[in-house]
């Protein structure tokens, strides 16, 4: 009997054309224009994680340079290899030669460049102005705002949205009926909840579930997830502002150990369950800021658990 072939899904569906490319409509309609012209400009793609950057910056190249595209196509990974010595010998070196076969120039992909130094930066900087005659750019990063001005001005910049509800569900909906496993409304739901826009999000905890189970559901989602169910950190905050502190701070350390939180995850997800509490905006506006300032505390180091018990006793004061 053969072995089942072992695929990671986000490579298994990661778009190989534009036509396949959802969520992301006026970008492809811009990019296909460029191509179609053989012609492109630098390009920055900023945006969230698993929106589509890399991706298209491939789809790019493939529909640019067709069977061949890997010949004339760098690929680097900026949080990798993030010092000066990378774009001096890597990029250099390879934006300086011509490209390979009947094309006007190569193509160079920056991941996460906004991890690059700036000292890296201001030399990527030189090396696009150098090289524009045998080379283009294609940089994405999450933070455009991390990118020195004048690498920005040199490109033209796409900002990528998070994929929408209706979008999250058409991938579930494909994913599930081709790896024939089952889904409930529940767990679909849960799934475009904590995937928040995020596509590769979304197939990993689709092959993390469908490993265990052909029927996927709620708790198994929020627990591959390692997010609580909402319902769950909702109870945990109504308890407190009914002046139950002790209660309140049981159900939280039982929510954090069972689903493997961390307290910044704990706060965030108290953060977002807050709007949904049935008290006045003015109390909503209150404890949002009280969880800011616990946030920031636990970045900065504090103890985590005193933090978060600090923040379910504003809670229960709130609620008095």
């Amino acid at each position: 009997m053969m072995e089942q072939e072992s695929v990671i899904w986000t490579e298994k569906y990661r778009p190989k054309t534009f036509d396949e490319v959802k969520g992301q409509e006026e970008i492809v309609s811009k990019l296909q224009a460029f191509v179609k012209q053989r012609n492109i400009p630098h390009l920055l793609f900023a945006g969230p994680a698993g929106v589509g950057k890399s991706t298209l910056a491939l789809v790019v190249a493939r529909s640019f340079f067709g069977e061949n595209w890997r010949e004339n196509f760098l690929e680097l990974n900026s949080s990798d290899e993030r010092g000066i010595d990378v774009v001096r010998v890597k990029v250099k070196d390879f934006a300086r030669t011509r490209a390979l076969g009947d094309v006007p120039f190569k193509i160079i992909f920056l991941d996460e460049c906004d991890a690059l130094t700036r000292d890296a930066q201001q030399a990527l900087r030189r090396t696009m102005e150098n090289y524009t005659g045998t080379c283009r750019f294609i940089l994405a990063c999450n933070y455009s705002s991390k990118i020195i001005d004048p690498i920005q001005s040199r490109c033209a910049v796409f900002r990528f949205r998070p994929l929408a509800s209706d979008q999250v569900a058409k991938l579930i909906e494909q994913v599930s009926k081709t790896e024939g496993f089952q889904i409930d409304d529940a767990a679909r739901q849960a799934l475009i909840t904590v995937a928040d826009g995020d596509c590769r999000r979304v197939q990993n905890i689709l092959q993390s579930c469908a490993a265990l189970s052909k029927t996927v559901t709620q708790e198994q989602v929020f627990s591959l997830a390692s997010v609580a169910a909402p319902n769950e950190v909702k109870e945990v905050l109504a308890t407190a502002l009914k002046g139950d502190f002790l209660s309140a701070r049981s159900k939280l350390l039982d929510v954090m150990l069972r689903y493997g939180l961390s307290g910044i995850d704990a706060v965030k997800q108290m953060q977002q369950e807050v709007w949904n509490l049935e008290v006045d905006s003015r109390k909503k506006v209150a404890l949002i800021d009280k969880c800011g300032e616990i946030e920031f505390r636990i970045v900065e180091g504090a103890d985590e658990f005193i933090q978060l018990e600090a923040l379910l006793a504003q809670f229960v004061v709130v609620g008095q």
